[in-house]
């Protein structure tokens, strides 16, 4: 491992610490760890789950149960933007379906992936809870709703454009 690759990986694990330690709440838990860590981080990495279960005198294996079963935990780093897509109910019957497909195009992704030059991230949602705009999108958690086939798509294109640069 060169020094650069371990000052990176260092600075990843104190990340993690820090994220796991500076929880405020009086019972700290594997599950509550997780989500501080993916909270600072976006994601769960490898070296995370191994921190936790230290920090929660646990074992890995006991860890990755509880970080596999929830499935907006994410093991791979998110893109710099993140996309969510509604297809809850009121979005699907505005056209929820046929928004994913033209941000899936723009993004040249086929389904909850991120775009091959690491821009953007495109995840469904179930439910986004503003169903009286609905069709709705969430960009890094900000909503935006009454959204069309072609505003999606161009959002979606200057999102990745933007992230490209």
């Amino acid at each position: 491992m060169t020094t650069a690759t371990s000052d990176t990986a260092a600075k990843l694990r104190e990340r993690i610490r820090h994220a796991i330690s500076s929880q405020q709440q009086p019972t700290v838990t594997v599950l509550s760890s997780l989500l501080a860590v993916q909270d600072a981080l976006h994601y769960i990495p490898d070296e995370a789950i191994e921190e936790v279960a230290d920090h929660s005198k646990t074992s890995i294996n006991e860890v990755w149960s509880v970080a596999s079963f929830y499935t907006n935990f994410r093991f791979t780093p998110p893109g710099k933007v993140t996309l969510d897509v509604c297809w809850g109910p009121s979005c699907h019957l505005l056209g929820a379906q046929q928004i994913l497909k033209a941000v899936q195009g723009e993004l040249g992704v086929e389904e909850e992936a991120t775009s091959k030059d690491g821009s953007v991230t495109l995840r469904y949602s179930t439910c986004l809870g503003a169903c009286a705009n609905a069709p709705v999108i969430a960009v890094d958690h900000h909503m935006k709703g009454r959204v069309t086939v072609e505003s999606a798509a161009k959002l979606a294109a200057s999102l990745r454009k933007a992230g490209s640069d």
